[in-house]
């Protein structure tokens, strides 16, 4: 976890867009790119999003239980049994 002092801000994940194709949350950053921070980064307890650009960090208000389910992989979905 980032020391406290370097956070820029606390953001509430419903403030976040989520895209379900990259599995990335994004929030914009003052200078102008976003801050990221990945689904399964999320899910392993890690809360701190950062601008690839600059050096701003924030660090992501959310309750696990309120994630997106992650899709199975296609793959497995196109799964069929066949009989012989």
């Amino acid at each position: 976890m980032a020391d406290e002092n370097s956070i820029y801000d606390q953001i509430e994940i419903e403030d976040m867009t989520f895209d379900p194709a990259t599995q990335l949350y994004t929030y914009p950053c003052p200078c102008g790119d976003r801050f990221e921070i990945s689904l399964d980064d999320l899910r392993d307890g890690q809360d701190i999003g950062v601008c690839p650009t600059c050096s701003l960090l924030i660090q992501i208000i959310y309750e696990p239980e309120d994630l997106p389910e992650t899709p199975a992989p296609a793959f497995e979905a196109a799964k069929t049994e066949v009989t012989v």
